[in-house]
């Protein structure tokens, strides 16, 4: 049912679209005598639905950042149109894009909270600042429109215009891109420029989806007024619901990783829950060292499947605990664990930082050997929780801090140490 549900989402953006772009149509089908300011509320009302809806159903998953393709697309049409056909320019300015722009956002982040869908009031923001930047710079910057009277013609040819328009979407979609970065990376700035590299890659063929239809939108509303909207949105709103469906396909897929990494402590080989506390422990970590979304989803599938190749030891370790374990037993651990791992031929990430979450940290420190964050993330987040046995007393918490500091440059990275303790601040002891 939830699939359903999910798979009708897109399709309600484009019938709205196409409903009240019918609306508008009608309006201003008599010619430009009755382009009065109710056709104008038309046209705006048209693109504010759309948005409503495009946030109301916006992407978002694990390893993924968040993001709203069809919202996005809408409002850059909504800057980016300037004229519809046998009509006047339309008169409504830099501030009016905004102001309806935001108050649909709004609208669509309050609706989507409404209906229990996780929604993130930070990355809705970071499209709001998007819209701001693309407005400003096309209608104020470049066209100098003033108030709220019709743009002037600039005269480029059409091919001229859709560069113009392309550059300018694409440094507001950079400058989304670097406020949602820059908020998630507060507590770790330095981290700012490999995660903003990171998110580039890692969303650069939907925003380029994104920015095109909305330019599309544009070049196509003189002849095709705004039945261009739902028109050029209908292969957005297609890809969306593809990628829905490979969005519920890796949630299944994830759901399969933690059932896996249950066996340990089921088949009584570490405490109930333990590689579930590592992992959402981990994920904190990496979240105060600004790792981004898709590194963060790899650590978390590290975390879980950390201990899996205790399955092979014919005697437990004590309490599961392997950083009390001779350095050779854990070394063989983890071996068996990169083994296991590499067997499902899809998680060669993993096994990469799972591959050396027992070195030292010293062999960084002194031998310059290359050892992903993320694999010392995993070595000291399971040190503190196998110091802890689960426990989140004061006291637990305290006296594996203390013999964590014990190894501190030798065996765990500082730096990671300082991210842990910031991530224990921010959740209180019990007792």
């Amino acid at each position: 049912m939830a699939t359903q549900r999910g798979g009708q989402g897109p399709t309600m953006v484009l019938g709205g679209a196409s409903l009240v772009a019918a609306d508008v149509a009608a309006v201003s089908a008599t010619g430009p005598a009755v382009w009065s300011s109710w056709a104008v509320l038309g046209v705006l009302a048209a693109f504010a639905v759309v948005i409503v809806l495009g946030e109301v159903f916006a992407l978002s998953a694990p390893g993924l950042r968040g993001s709203a393709p069809i919202s996005m697309a809408a409002a850059f049409g909504l800057c980016f149109v300037v004229d519809l056909p046998e009509t006047q320019r339309l008169p409504y300015g830099a501030l009016v894009i905004i102001a309806v722009s935001g108050t649909a956002m709004a609208i669509g982040l309050a609706l989507r909270r409404a209906s229990g869908r996780p929604a993130s009031a930070v990355e809705s923001t970071g499209r709001f600042v998007a819209v701001v930047v693309a407005a400003l710079l096309y209608r104020t910057l470049y066209l100098r429109q003033e108030g709220q009277s019709p743009a002037p013609d600039d005269g480029l040819p059409p091919w001229q215009l859709a560069v113009l328009l392309l550059g300018i979407a694409v440094v507001a979609l950079l400058a989304d891109l670097l406020f949602t970065a820059t908020v998630h990376t507060a507590p770790a700035m330095h981290n700012l420029r490999r995660l903003v590299v990171d998110e580039v890659r890692s969303s650069a063929a939907l925003s380029t989806a994104v920015a095109v239809t909305g330019v599309l939108i544009a070049l196509a509303s003189e002849p095709l007024g705004i039945a261009s909207l739902p028109f050029f949105l209908a292969p957005l709103v297609l890809t969306q619901f593809a990628f829905r469906r490979y969005l519920a396909i890796r949630a299944t897929y994830l759901q399969s990783i933690r059932t896996l990494s249950r066996l340990t402590d089921v088949a009584g080989y570490t405490p109930s829950g333990h590689s579930e506390r590592v992992a959402a422990l981990s994920v904190s970590v990496g979240r105060e060292l600004g790792l981004s979304e898709r590194a963060l989803l790899d650590l978390e599938y590290a975390a879980l499947l950390h201990d899996i190749g205790q399955v092979a030891l014919v005697d437990p370790i004590p309490g599961g605990a392997t950083v009390l374990a001779a350095p050779a037993d854990q070394r063989r651990i983890e071996a068996d664990t990169v083994a296991i791992v590499r067997e499902t031929g899809v998680l060669d990430d993993v096994a990469t930082i799972l591959e050396h979450q027992t070195t030292p940290y010293r062999q960084v420190r002194e031998l310059g050997e290359q050892i992903p964050l993320t694999s010392r993330i995993v070595k000291v987040v399971n040190a503190y929780e196998d110091l802890t046995a689960g426990a989140r007393s004061r006291r637990a918490r305290e006296q594996a801090l203390e013999r964590i500091y014990l190894g501190l440059g030798y065996e765990y990275d500082p730096r990671v140490v300082d991210a842990l303790q910031r991530a224990l601040a921010e959740t209180r002891p019990v007792g």
